[in-house]
């Protein structure tokens, strides 16, 4: 199969990711795999697993250059005689869709994530994601969305959820110096507490709430808050993290991004996903379990699909910092046995329902389909 998958960017991000992990099963059952985007620094992995990456603006909203990104991506189908167009984004995926109607070739798009629509237009722009002949969820939450949105029937609707490299997140393939460096990095020393936040720092990924949880619960000795990802250019949504970090008394750390996340995992005591808005999948929670964390997540969304509450992991009410603070207390004062316990069942489940290789395979089949 020669498959064009279509997305805005290749920086870091659960659908970047699973478009090199797509990739990669296309190469290996014998295909060829091609991903147009901006580019970004996950370029070089995509490459790496025998992908080929196109450069175009696939960012743009601009209805003209849309149309014209159409033309160029069914210039690209011809020539490379691809038999499927897979958008992963609304913007590239109006010119997905036309260049696919264009060389009458199957169209799939994958929902990754929730788009908000208040007016006409904007749901009308939504709704390309809804128009692919398939139509994939990375979660059954995500597909209740679909169906709700835009009342999309069963017969184009695949759940596939987003998933987890059981050989890179494998805690028995974490060397010590690797989980050193991470708590270094963090100025942490090897007798503190560390919990830590992964996600993009943006308001609704709840940094400010875990910080008012912390500072209501008075932890002795006080924990070190790692706040782990990228912000972008709002540096002021940074610098109120720290206002509020010293306000409330709570050591705040802000490494940036880790090109090392398995072993973060690892480097933390506690990793929480404190979302105040429902994630579609929650990725990161699922990968914290794979390494046998003990993780805690907003009672919302795909991530309630993703940790069984007392069995894998813990949920805690979004939004409110008592909540999370009583959740922190008891994931914290889990003795060995029962951290132990733990570990293993989350591993389990996260082996039995949310492995790269069920994604890849799941995909491949729905490709099939299509084609058959």
């Amino acid at each position: 199969m020669n498959i064009l998958q279509v997305i805005p960017q290749m920086h870091a991000g659960g659908a970047e990711r699973t478009v090199i992990e797509v990739a990669q099963a296309i190469v290996e059952d014998g295909g060829q795999a091609i991903v147009v985007s901006c580019g970004g620094r996950l370029v070089a992995d995509l490459e790496a697993v025998g992908a080929r990456h196109v450069t175009l603006d696939m960012k743009t909203k601009n209805p003209l250059k849309i149309w014209n990104n159409a033309a160029r991506l069914a210039q690209l189908v011809r020539a490379e005689k691809i038999d499927i167009i897979h958008a992963r984004s609304r913007a590239p995926a109006w010119s997905a869709k036309w260049a696919a109607r264009r060389t009458h070739i199957p169209f799939v798009t994958t929902y990754h994530g929730f788009y908000k629509a208040r007016g006409r237009l904007k749901r009308w722009y939504n709704s390309i994601m809804a128009q692919g002949d398939l139509v994939i969820a990375n979660s059954e939450f995500t597909a209740a969305h679909v169906r709700d949105e835009h009342e999309i029937e069963d017969t184009r609707l695949r759940v596939i959820p987003r998933g987890v490299d059981l050989d890179q997140f494998d805690p028995a393939k974490i060397s010590p110096d690797r989980i050193k460096a991470q708590r270094a990095n963090w100025g942490a020393s090897p007798e503190r507490l560390a919990i830590m936040l992964p996600g993009r720092l943006t308001r609704w990924k709840g940094q400010g709430l875990m910080i008012e949880a912390l500072a209501r619960l008075r932890l002795d000795p006080a924990p070190l808050l790692v706040c782990l990802g990228e912000g972008g250019d709002k540096l002021d949504y940074q610098a109120e993290l720290k206002a509020a970090a010293e306000q409330a008394g709570i050591d705040l750390a802000l490494p940036g991004h880790t090109t090392d996340i398995a072993a973060a995992y690892l480097a933390a005591d506690l990793v929480v996903c404190p979302s105040l808005e429902p994630e579609a999948f929650g990725r990161t929670a699922a990968e914290a379990q794979a390494m046998g964390s003990r993780v805690i997540v907003a009672d919302h969304g795909g991530a309630r699909e993703v940790v069984r509450d007392g069995e894998t992991g813990w949920r805690a009410a979004p939004g409110d910092p008592d909540a999370w603070g009583q959740a922190v207390k008891a994931a914290l004062s889990l003795n060995a046995e029962g951290a132990n316990t733990l570990a293993q069942a989350a591993r389990k489940r996260v082996r039995t329902h949310f492995s790269k290789t069920q994604l890849q395979q799941a995909t491949l089949r729905v490709y099939r389909e299509l084609l058959d």
